[in-house]
């Protein structure tokens, strides 16, 4: 986590030291705030340093909390595919504001809905991550309050964030003028809020609502500067950049200070580049699909004839699942307010158009598997079917996970 010396560090946070489990949320910071804080460490993840000792409480809390130590799923009369987790409904779907469309990196549908709560008066505010006006690869949390807002924001940041640092100051907000918000974070940000609404009604209340969409990891920072590097060009040189949007899948593009732009399309940014730079919690990641969110969008990909997704820019259509029984009812209002169109769905079909979640869920087993047989400490996952997943998988493939694992634990400097 950092190799700066750290007072009474948590058993909790110990524990994620020790197994490199951090997602960077920032979960831990606003539970201890003050003596937790996050900081960029290298190669460029998001750390917690703790910078004073944690109560017993404190500790408790962030070993409930901390998605890199585990999370519990139950599907409370739900479907519940083995990949896919509990659900209410599903459909593929699109703003149908074509900026928003535009903007968005699959369809827009996340973005609209945002605007939609705001519009409807289901929360007054979003609390969502946006490009930092600091470091152009770079993200921030921002709140936004109004349709140009989200606009700006739309679009997928392929980078750290940590969304939940910032959480008492949004509590404070709650308490003194009864401010809800929308959160919208990665899978693992979800997870983290959504025991610490369980845990605190004063958190649920302030946050009523809580979005996500389909991750396949967080790359460091120097996996941006990597693909700068590829378009020819560096941090000095870059204005700002865009990971994807302005178009689907769109294209990571970077603008020099002089308004010239140099773009790679998303199979080179993401496929060639980004996913080689993703942080070792990812590759053991048991929910990159926001199973602990009311609402959750992704890539709808066309299929060639072999079933893997077709890059080619197009009109973005994403897939939007409704997790709870909020989310289902708010996808509805936003439909039949006209904020989105959405088409009938059959999830039978998303292993063939999410290949990389469905190998990733599939591999997991024999890669804990591994991790554990290591004496490495791993997350402790419940109700979220990782046999089932692995039984799926032919045997071959899961010794190969299991093999790549163990040898990469055992070289920790290729890690």
């Amino acid at each position: 986590m950092t190799d700066t010396p750290q007072p009474d560090q948590s058993p909790a946070l110990a524990r994620v030291a020790r197994g490199d489990l951090c997602a960077g949320c920032g979960g831990c910071a606003a539970l201890a705030p003050g003596k937790v804080t996050m900081a960029v460490q290298a190669p460029g993840y998001l750390r917690p340093v703790v910078t004073a000792a944690l109560s017993a409480e404190e500790d408790t809390a962030i070993a409930a909390v901390c998605p890199g130590l585990g999370q519990k799923v139950s599907a409370d009369g739900r479907p519940d595919p083995v990949l896919w987790g509990p659900y209410r409904t599903v459909n593929t779907g699109w703003a149908n504001d074509p900026e928003i469309r535009f903007s968005g990196a699959s369809g827009g549908a996340l973005s609209m809905m945002l605007v939609h709560l705001l519009d409807s008066g289901t929360v007054d505010a979003v609390v969502q991550t946006a490009a930092s006006p600091d470091l152009a690869i770079g993200n921030a949390t921002v709140i936004t309050a109004d349709a140009d807002g989200i606009t700006r924001a739309a679009g997928s940041r392929y980078a750290p964030s940590a969304p939940l640092s910032d959480l008492p100051a949004r509590l404070a907000e709650h308490a003194a003028t009864g401010r809800r918000f929308a959160f919208v974070g990665k899978p693992c940000d979800a997870v983290a809020l959504r025991a610490m609404c369980a845990r605190d009604p004063q958190v649920a209340a302030a946050f009523p609502v809580i979005l996500s969409f389909f991750c396949a990891g967080v790359p460091s920072h120097a996996g941006g500067a990597a693909v700068l590097a590829a378009l020819g060009t560096d941090l000095p040189a870059t204005a700002s950049f865009r990971f994807r949007g302005n178009g689907w899948p769109g294209k990571a593009t970077a603008r020099a200070h002089d308004g010239t732009e140099r773009a790679m399309s998303y199979h080179d940014s993401w496929g060639k580049i980004l996913s080689k730079h993703v942080q070792h919690r990812c590759k053991i990641c048991a929910d990159g699909t926001g199973v602990a969110a009311d609402i959750v969008c992704a890539d709808a990909w066309e299929s060639d004839t072999a079933g893997y997704p077709v890059f080619e820019e197009a009109d973005g259509v994403s897939l939007i699942m409704a997790r709870t029984d909020l989310g289902a009812r708010l996808v509805a209002g936003a439909r039949d307010a006209g904020r989105i169109t959405t088409e009938p769905f059959d999830i039978a079909t998303l292993d063939a158009i999410q290949p990389g979640q469905r190998e990733r869920r599939r591999a997991l087993f024999a890669r804990l598997l591994a991790l554990r047989l290591t004496g490495m400490p791993v997350p402790r996952y419940q109700g979220l079917q990782i046999g089932a997943a692995a039984r799926q998988n032919p045997m071959a493939r899961n010794l190969k996970n299991f093999l790549g694992t163990l040898r990469r634990r055992l070289r920790p400097a290729k890690r």
